[in-house]
């Protein structure tokens, strides 16, 4: 059997931030599943990721800026009939409702603990793929 491509968009306007995603999630968060990452620092950049990939899962930091992820998921939810699950990293737990309102699917909290990321990812692409 062999393992299922999942393509992960990260994005921060800070690049460290997106590594420390990038590592947190890893490039097999659980068996059967592979990741390839696509990386955006901007709104313009994630937009255009989403339009021009099949995206599996966005996972966006809430705390990027000017745009924060949490903007951009309710922007890509409200526009499209499609979007992917997303994932919301914050530094406050407290900020769970403002996620909540933009519709994501989940949230992490920074700094990111390897074991709840991967698992959180798995479960959401697993999700997805039997939806």
């Amino acid at each position: 059997m062999s393992d299922r491509q999942c393509t992960v968009l990260l994005y921060s306007d800070d690049p460290q931030v997106r590594d420390r995603m990038r590592l947190a999630v890893g490039t097999r968060p659980a068996p059967g599943l592979e990741i390839e990452f696509v990386d955006a620092a901007t709104y313009a950049e994630c937009i255009r990721l989403v339009d021009d990939y099949e995206i599996d899962l966005m996972l966006l930091d809430g705390e990027a800026s000017p745009g924060g992820g949490i903007g951009i998921a309710r922007q890509i939810k409200d526009d499209r009939d499609d979007a992917p699950p997303t994932c919301v990293v914050i530094a406050r737990p407290a900020d769970r409702w403002l996620a909540a309102y933009a519709q994501v699917d989940a949230t992490l909290v920074h700094p990111l603990d390897p074991v709840t990321t991967g698992t959180t990812v798995a479960e959401l692409l697993r999700t997805h793929a039997a939806a």
